[in-house]
């Protein structure tokens, strides 16, 4: 058994670096490798129990980070643009996808599960996209994350309301099923208020002084709410997205969903080799029309949705074309709730098959459809113009409007020479931001009025989200130079061009730092000992000079 998985970890990774090659996400490799490997085609996996057993976890883990996204704070100023186009979208894409699958022959039950599925973007791919081109801080960067944010919500509702049903049957009345899922929802959020404003922000502010007890504690109530929440009568979905819910407003999010991406690709990856090794050719097959045509309607449907409810809110026509092109795709969600649906009974393994293929179809597309979307908007934009108003006021009030500054300076480590630091600059009056993973550094700065955000700055998911690309100086005051190259080298992986500052506190270090690709070297030791003898000197002329 440890063979087999130690074979599938290979076959993953050789399908990986294919896919990032071609540019694709990596689910698109999983599933392959699932299918290739399963007995559909060359039947290495036997362990379904194990693999299964790994893609649960996987699934809660993922679901429990989409809960740690979506902060009260976020959700409250989704804004309206974005409310609207999600909600709009939602509504266009279950009304028309649902009597096209009806259409197709399926059950209307079967019809309105996917015609859900077909609603769904994936947010790690499109931010992951986004990020990529340095886009996620543009106006469409920034409405697209809103209406992710709204299916994002509507997801979890349909899988809170889905799973409330899971007992359902002919003779229990709507209204009974219509209390108890009202009682049990009521309850849950009454637990989870009650935790969320005395329990967990005193724990995990005292858990979060180590990195490693802060990873173990996110997964072990990730997982131990989703046990409770299949148990209650929910699913482990519900309950690991309101685990992650639940810690969404504390300060250490950002640390724990960085330590946590990483965490949940690996055990993803099981979910997708689960599930393609679980899918039959022969019933691929059967279902390559209706994927295509079902394809279709996601890759152009929900993009002219999207522009026709961006142009007619005043936006321009380009704008509308950027953010609908990051609906032109279903995400693993739509295949996670699917396979849920399966497993509670509402449908067939059919539906799976046609919403895996319609997934692989619309990602693998829409994936080269957004990375080149500049070129593709300037060959179809003489045929937008009808998206877009005469006049697009809402966006000519988004120019004009006066946008937030970003910091000045960014100090990386806040011990005691960089929170000196940042507060001697913040006091010689310039915007100044800091990062560190002390959460009593980070209370004592914000509570002097320093921006500091909590979190591992070796992490590509936190470092994506403290958006540097108008970051003029940052500077790495870290506690030696070996650790302050790794940091670079991570901060020009990640696309900061601005200026760099370096600390040389010990013997050696100054060599070590000339050497690498920064515009200032502080030097510690050696300017404190100029001061000082500055000081002295002038103290002893000045006394002398009296004599």
């Amino acid at each position: 058994m440890f063979a087999e998985f130690a074979l599938l970890l290979i076959i993953s990774a050789a399908a990986g670096a294919v896919s990032l090659w071609l540019r694709q996400p990596l689910l698109i490799a999983y599933i392959a490798v699932g299918v290739v490997a399963g007995p559909a085609v060359l039947g290495l996996v036997t362990a379904h129990e194990q693999i299964e057993l790994l893609a649960q976890v996987g699934v809660a883990i993922l679901l429990f980070v989409v809960g740690l996204r979506l902060d009260l704070h976020h959700v409250r100023h989704i804004g309206p643009v974005a409310l609207a186009t999600g909600l709009g979208q939602l509504a266009f894409t279950i009304l028309f996808g649902f009597f096209i699958v009806l259409g197709l022959g399926r059950t209307p039950v079967e019809a309105l599960y996917v015609a859900v599925a077909l609603t769904f973007s994936s947010t790690i791919i499109i931010v992951k996209l986004l990020s990529d081109k340095r886009e996620l801080d543009t106006l469409h960067g920034r409405i697209a994350v809103g209406f992710l944010i709204v299916q994002d919500l509507a997801v979890v509702l349909a899988m809170l309301v889905m799973s409330a049903l899971r007992e359902a049957g002919d003779t229990v009345a709507a209204s009974e099923l219509a209390v108890s899922l009202m009682f049990r929802i009521g309850l849950a959020v009454a637990a989870l208020v009650l935790l969320m404003r005395w329990l967990l922000p005193w724990l995990v502010a005292r858990i979060a002084r180590s990195q490693e007890l802060l990873l173990v504690f996110a997964i072990a109530w990730g997982t131990g709410l989703a046990a409770l929440g299949e148990w209650t009568g929910f699913s482990k979905e519900a309950g690991a997205f309101l685990a992650g819910f639940s810690l969404a407003s504390t300060p250490y999010r950002e640390a724990i969903g960085g330590r946590l991406a990483a965490v949940r690709d690996v055990f993803l990856l099981f979910f997708f080799v689960h599930l393609g090794a679980g899918l039959e050719l022969a019933t691929l097959g059967e279902e390559v029309v209706p994927a295509l045509l079902l394809s279709l309607f996601v890759l152009v449907g929900n993009p002219l949705i999207v522009m026709l409810i961006m142009g007619y809110m005043g936006y321009r026509r380009r704008t509308g074309f950027m953010a609908g092109l990051t609906v032109a795709q279903i995400s693993e969600f739509s295949i996670i709730f699917v396979a849920m649906g399966i497993s509670l009974g509402h449908i067939g393994a059919g539906a799976l098959g046609l919403t895996t293929l319609v997934g692989i179809i619309t990602i693998t597309l829409s994936t080269y459809m957004i990375l080149y979307a500049g070129g593709l908007y300037e060959r179809l934009s003489p045929w937008l113009a009808w998206f877009e108003r005469r006049h697009p006021h809402r966006e000519l009030r988004v120019d004009a409007a006066p946008r937030s500054s970003p910091p000045e300076v960014m100090v990386f480590g806040l011990g005691r020479y960089g929170s000196r630091l940042a507060l001697g600059l913040r006091d010689a009056g310039l915007r100044v931001a800091g990062v560190d993973f002390d959460p009593e550094v980070v209370g004592r700065l914000r509570h002097a009025g320093i921006d500091v955000r909590f979190g591992d700055s070796l992490e590509a998911d936190f470092l994506d989200s403290l958006v540097l690309a108008d970051v003029p100086l940052v500077v790495l005051a870290l506690p030696d130079a070996s650790l302050a190259r790794r940091q670079l080298e991570v901060l020009r992986d990640h696309g900061f061009r601005g200026e760099v500052a370096l600390l040389a506190r010990h013997p050696g270090d100054e060599d070590l730092c000339n050497g690498m690709d920064a515009g200032i070297v502080l030097h510690v030791v050696n300017d404190a000992v100029d001061r000082a003898v500055g000081l002295l000197a002038d103290r002893i002329h000045r006394t002398a000079h009296a004599r």
